[in-house]
């Protein structure tokens, strides 16, 4: 997977694509990330990358120029996606990511700043991404959230890929209640069921648990999962 990512600030990418898993991801190449500034790609002798919108208004925008310049120089594979991080966009979710990991070879990555972009740039982009119902002040933050979200999904970057299939929302409901040892903890102790060894009581016990945590926590989700369960009853 290659994502191309289109920022003023590509200083603000170096410690989180070298660390964790998404750093050993990139490591051994299952994924690469190439930066590109917009600045680089300016003809004035100020590099401007910003201007006041026309017709009046608080704030500056990204001019076309750089942008167009900055994506019309990336090489152009098969199956590609140019994303604008928007607070206009459709919302991250699992389902997202997922389509990304799978259907995609390349992710160009445009990150807005200022007031955001002038309106012309989404005739370059094939779609639309948030990361919530709000404004942050640059499009880095859900730029990064968007490859980590990504990159972990594709084989070979999360050990135990099993682990993927029983976390929240891959399948409706939020993940099951987690424990480590010791056994008991100030008085908190690891319910008997897991440490009892019996695996099919453990698996309902953890499947009661995403379902009950789901309702509690989050009936919208809960909502969706009974319309879409085979068996609503449970």
């Amino acid at each position: 997977m290659q994502f191309d990512v289109i920022t003023l600030f590509p200083d603000f990418f170096t410690s989180p694509l070298s660390s964790g898993l998404l750093g050993k991801a990139l490591a051994r190449q299952i994924a690469s990330v190439n930066l590109v500034n917009p600045r680089d790609f300016t003809t004035d002798k100020h590099h401007k990358v910003d201007d006041e919108p026309y017709g009046g208004g608080v704030g500056m925008l990204m001019k076309p120029e750089p942008i167009f310049a900055a994506v019309e120089s990336l090489p152009v594979l098969k199956r590609r996606e140019v994303i604008l991080m928007t607070p206009q966009g459709e919302t991250m979710n699992q389902p997202l990511f997922r389509e990304l990991a799978t259907s995609f070879d390349q992710l160009v990555i445009i990150c807005g700043h200022y007031e955001g972009v002038d309106e012309r740039v989404l005739n370059l982009v094939t779609r639309e991404v948030s990361l919530g119902d709000f404004v942050l002040t640059c499009g880095e933050i859900p730029a990064l959230a968007l490859i980590n979200g990504v990159v972990r999904l594709i084989p070979g970057t999360v050990g135990k890929e099993e682990s993927l299939k029983a976390e929240s929302f891959e399948a409706g409901l939020l993940d099951y209640p987690q424990y480590t040892r010791p056994p008991s903890f100030r008085g908190w102790k690891v319910p008997d069921v897991l440490l009892s060894g019996n695996h099919g009581a453990i698996a309902q016990w953890r499947r009661e648990q995403q379902i009950q945590r789901t309702r509690d926590r989050r009936l919208d989700l809960y909502e969706d999962w009974l319309k879409n369960s085979d068996s609503p009853s449970e």
